[in-house]
């Protein structure tokens, strides 16, 4: 058992709103046991339709949308257009989480920001469970992405609303220090968010590149640590602010139920998987599906 390592919904000092809500994704959907298996199909925006060329049938919202009920997922992630046009039919049986600021890639991420494209009120009107917002931690305009977060922060607490922080590090002085999924990076990411206020925090694995070891900084170069225990430092990092793994790209089948086994061993409150669910066949979505929801039941 890991709940000794996670922060629980009991032990969070929440306002009543955030903890209804919070209580819906974490009990009374998905695995039900306390953790978050949350369906993201924010892709679109981010990536551009490239992402739906391995599954065309993924490219229409209602193949995740039914993909998410039949599969029972925890919740949803829509920008506002899709959550607008897609919900309706599925309004109070797939937990909504708005997302509230998105980019595309087509700028450099240099100089990563994404600017507001929604609100928290907006999330309130839809009957969403949850808001998302991605942070680009060490991001040269973190500056006005502190300040457009605090906005965003004030009003979800002031309408119960649980926040959910894309917890991203980016930018030339982050890869100069040995990159954006380096153990350095990620556990300063998780750290920020809970500093800043985050209800959760959606993080990757940290990676071990020995390549670029000597750039991380002290103590982090001297570190010898495996992929759990890096896990379970960046956790420790994210404190009373429940963490969430990014799914990231495709993976085969055992590799990725490898990584929801070491991801729960660590600590982690929930997962966060896309491209992994989504581009696969109806089919064998809801049946790897069905395997991760039952892998997350041993913990």
């Amino acid at each position: 058992m890991t709940q000794d390592k996670r922060p629980l919904l009991k032990d969070l000092n929440l306002n009543f709103g955030k903890r209804t809500r919070l209580h819906r994704i974490l009990y009374e959907h998905g695995p039900g046991n306390g953790m978050a298996l949350i369906l993201p199909i924010d892709h679109g925006l981010e990536h551009g339709p490239r992402d739906f060329f391995a599954n065309p049938e993924s490219l229409d919202p209602a193949y995740q949308l039914r993909l998410a009920k039949e599969g029972g997922f925890s919740a949803i992630v829509f920008h506002i257009g899709l959550a607008e046009k897609y919900m309706r039919e599925f309004a109070g049986e797939v937990p909504l989480v708005l997302k509230l600021n998105g980019k595309t890639s087509i700028p450099p991420e240099t100089h990563a920001f994404s600017p507001q494209t929604a609100s928290v009120e907006d999330a309130v009107r839809l009957g969403a469970d949850a808001v998302g917002y991605t942070l680009y931690v060490g991001s040269p305009a973190q500056d006005k992405d502190f300040i457009q977060f605090a906005k965003i922060r004030e009003d979800a607490q002031r309408f119960g609303m649980p926040l959910i922080v894309w917890a991203y590090p980016r930018g030339e002085a982050i890869e100069a220090k040995g990159g954006r999924d380096s153990l350095y990076a990620v556990d300063y990411a998780a750290r920020v968010a809970n500093e800043l206020g985050a209800d959760m925090v959606k993080i990757n694995i940290p990676e071990y590149d020995k390549a670029k070891s000597q750039l991380y900084p002290e103590p982090y170069k001297s570190l010898q640590l495996s992929t759990r225990e890096a896990l379970e430092k960046a956790i420790k990092s994210a404190g009373r602010t429940m963490v969430l793994i990014s799914g990231g790209e495709k993976m085969g089948d055992e590799e990725l139920l490898e990584k929801v086994r070491i991801s729960f061993e660590a600590g982690a409150a929930g997962l966060v998987f896309g491209r992994n669910l989504w581009q696969r066949a109806f089919k064998n979505s809801l049946e790897i599906a069905e395997r991760i929801k039952r892998l997350m039941m041993e913990f």
